[in-house]
């Protein structure tokens, strides 16, 4: 799913944006920056309510290549700044994380479990 695909189904806000739009091949939701860690894959969108710089450090270790901050929360300009860095691109959007990750879900991206047909089930 391209990412302006993405910024479309949620209504989102762009902070960074990359020259090339991106294709998002899953995604994964969690505040929990050790789960995203354990389970997230390259070429990832994160969701998540947390808008500090280990969300850019995190995403960036795992090759997370886009992140939305959920429930209208807005990054700060250093946060903003490493992710234009670390070529991530950052949106946000006002819609709580359960409806954000449904919303995506309904319009065909795929979870982390769900990527190349291996469910984790």
């Amino acid at each position: 799913m391209k990412i302006q695909q993405i910024v479309k189904i949620l209504h989102a806000e762009v902070f960074t944006e990359r020259e090339k739009d991106l294709d998002i091949k899953m995604g994964c939701g969690s505040d929990l920056m050790s789960d995203v860690l354990a389970h997230t894959k390259p070429g990832s969108i994160l969701l998540t309510g947390l808008t500090s710089l280990q969300v850019i450090y995190t995403a960036s270790t795992v090759g997370v290549e886009a992140v939305c901050f959920v429930r209208g929360k807005k990054p700060l300009w250093d946060t903003i700044e490493l992710a234009k860095k670390k070529k991530i691109v950052l949106m946000g959007s006002s819609f709580p994380m359960f409806e954000s990750c449904g919303k995506l879900y309904a319009h065909g991206l795929v979870g982390c479990s769900e990527f190349g047909g291996v469910s984790k089930k």
